[in-house]
C-alpha cells in the first residue's frame, strides 16, 4: 500500500510532500489509486485526511500548510484540474496495461486471443482513453457519446486503414457505434498498425476538435505519449474471431486488481507450472481442432456445391446433345428438299414448256432453302463448339473434385491425429493431478508425524 497517508504518531508533513502526494494520486470514486514503482496502490479516501496537524511547531509553517491545503481543495473542484488529473490517471493506466500485456505475452509465447485477460483490460483502457473529453451529440433518443466517429477519420489520413473500416462495417453482428469502435481497435492491433493510426489521428487536432473538448486526452500531450507507447505492441501476435463475439453489450470496467501489488501471488506459481503448461497445450490443441473442423466443413460444403454444379452441367450437356441431333435431322430434311427442288428445276428446263413465272419462283425458293441450309450448318457448328467446351469444363470439374476429396481425406487424418493427441494430453493431465493428490496426502502425513514428534519431544523435556 502507498505510504502517502500521515499517521497520528508521525510529525506534520511539509507542504512539498503534500503537493507531491496530491499530484501523484489518482482519484477513483471512494478510493485513491497511487503509483508505486510499476504497480498501483489503493487506499480509501475516508482514511486520508488533508487537514494539518493541530500542533504545529511554528505559526508561519502552520499558516503556509493551511493555505496549501485550501489551495488543493480549490484545485480539486476546478474542472480543468480534474480533466488534467483524469488524463494523468489514464496515461498511467495505459502505461501499466501496455507493459503488463507485452511482458505476459512474451512469457506466454503464443498467439493471443480475445479471452486473454490482459488483452481485454488493454482494450478497456484504450476505450476509456478514446472516450475522455468526447463531445455529446444530440439525437432523437437523447445525447450520445461514441468514439467511432474519430476512428472513421483514420481512413482519410492513412489509406491502409480503409480495409479495416470496411471490414468493421461489413460485420453482421455489430449494431452500435461502440461495438464498431471496439472491433476497429481489435483489427488495428491484429494488423500491428494501431500506433501508426493513433499518431496520424492525434497529429490532426483540427479534425479532432469536432469530436473532443479542448482539454481532452486526445488533444493534449498525454495522447501523443500513449500513441508512442503503442509501438511496443507490434512485437505480439493476436488473432480474434469477432463473428460470434458480442461487442455491443460488453461492459468496459477497468480491473485494478491486475495491477495491484500482491506479495503472495508468486509463491504457489512455481509448483503449478507444469500443470499450467499442460492446460495451455490442451487449450491450443482444442482451438486447432476447432479450426480444422471448421475447415473440413467448409471444404465439404465446397465439394457439395461442385457436385451440384457438375449435375447441372451434365443436364445442360444432355440438352445440347438433343439440340444437335434435332438440327442434324432438320439439315437432312433441308438437303432432301433442296435435291427435290433441283430435280424439279431440271425437268422444267428440259421440257421448256413450263411458265417463266413458275421458274423464277422455283429459283427464289431454291435460294431461300440454300440460305436456310447455311444458317442451319452455322448453328450446328456453334452447338458442336459449345459441346466441346462443356466436355472440357466437365473434365476440369472432375479433376478439381478429385483434388478436393484428397485434401478432405488428409484433413480428416490430421483431425484424427489431433484427437489422439488430445486424449494423450488429457491422460497426462489426470496423471499429474493424481501425483499432486498423492503429494498432498504425503505432506499431511508428514505434518502429522512432525506434530507427534514435537509432542514427544515436549514430553521428554518435561521428564
Amino acid at each position: 500500500m502507498s505510504a502517502l497517508t500521515p499517521q497520528s504518531d508521525m510529525p506534520t508533513p511539509t507542504t512539498d510532500k503534500i503537493t507531491q502526494a496530491a499530484m501523484e494520486t489518482i482519484y477513483l470514486c471512494k478510493f485513491r489509486v497511487s503509483m508505486d514503482g510499476e504497480w498501483l496502490c489503493l487506499r480509501e479516501l475516508d482514511d486520508i485526511s488533508l487537514t494539518p496537524d493541530p500542533e504545529p511547531t511554528h505559526e508561519d509553517s502552520w499558516e503556509d500548510l493551511t493555505d496549501v491545503v485550501e489551495q488543493l481543495r480549490d484545485d480539486t473542484e476546478d474542472p480543468n484540474y480534474l480533466m488534467a488529473n483524469e488524463r494523468m490517471n489514464l496515461m498511467n493506466m495505459a502505461k501499466l496495461s501496455i507493459k503488463g500485456l507485452i511482458e505476459s505475452a512474451l512469457n506466454l509465447g503464443r498467439t493471443l486471443d480475445s479471452d486473454y485477460a490482459p488483452l481485454q483490460q488493454f482494450f478497456v483502457v484504450m476505450e476509456h482513453c478514446l472516450k475522455h473529453g468526447l463531445k455529446a451529440k444530440k439525437t432523437f433518443l437523447g445525447q450520445n457519446k461514441s468514439f467511432w466517429g474519430p476512428l472513421e477519420l483514420v481512413e482519410k489520413l492513412v489509406p491502409e486503414a480503409a480495409e479495416i473500416t470496411a471490414s468493421v462495417k461489413d460485420l453482421p453482428g455489430l449494431k452500435t457505434p461502440v461495438g464498431r469502435g471496439r472491433a476497429w481497435l481489435r483489427l488495428a492491433l491484429m494488423q500491428k498498425k494501431l500506433s501508426e493510426y493513433m499518431k496520424a489521428l492525434i497529429n490532426r487536432k483540427d479534425l479532432l476538435s469536432e469530436f473532443y473538448e479542448p482539454n481532452a486526452l486526445m488533444m493534449e500531450e498525454e495522447g501523443a505519449i500513449i500513441a508512442g507507447l503503442l509501438v511496443g505492441l507490434n512485437v505480439i501476435d493476436a488473432n480474434f474471431c469477432m463473428k460470434g463475439e458480442d461487442l455491443d453489450s460488453q461492459v468496459g470496467v477497468i480491473d485494478f486488481s491486475m495491477y495491484l501489488k500482491d506479495g503472495n501471488s508468486t509463491k504457489g506459481s512455481e509448483g503449478d507450472g507444469q500443470i499450467t503448461a499442460i492446460l495451455d497445450q490442451k487449450n491450443y490443441v482444442e482451438e486447432l481442432n476447432r479450426h480444422l473442423s471448421a475447415t473440413v466443413n467448409n471444404l465439404q460444403a465446397k465439394v457439395d456445391a461442385l457436385e451440384k454444379s457438375n449435375t447441372k452441367l451434365t443436364e445442360e450437356l444432355a440438352v445440347a446433345n438433343n439440340r444437335i441431333i434435332t438440327l442434324q435431322e432438320e439439315m437432312e430434311r433441308v438437303k432432301e428438299e433442296s435435291s427435290y427442288i433441283l430435280e424439279s428445276n431440271r425437268k422444267v428446263t428440259k421440257d421448256r414448256t413450263a411458265d417463266g413465272h413458275a421458274l423464277s419462283e422455283a429459283r427464289k425458293q431454291l435460294k431461300e432453302e440454300t440460305q436456310l441450309r447455311l444458317d442451319v450448318e452455322k448453328e450446328l457448328e456453334a452447338q458442336i463448339g459449345m459441346r466441346q467446351e462443356m466436355e472440357l469444363a466437365m473434365k476440369m470439374l472432375e479433376k478439381d473434385v478429385c483434388e478436393k476429396q484428397d485434401a478432405l481425406v488428409a484433413l480428416r487424418q490430421q483431425l484424427d491425429d489431433l484427437r489422439a493427441l488430445k486424449h494423450e494430453l488429457s491422460f497426462k493431465l489426470q496423471s499429474s493431478d493424481m501425483g499432486v493428490k498423492q503429494k498432498s496426502e504425503l505432506n499431511s502425513r508428514l505434518e502429522e508425524k512432525t506434530n507427534q514428534m514435537a509432542a514427544t519431544i515436549k514430553q521428554l523435556e518435561q521428564r
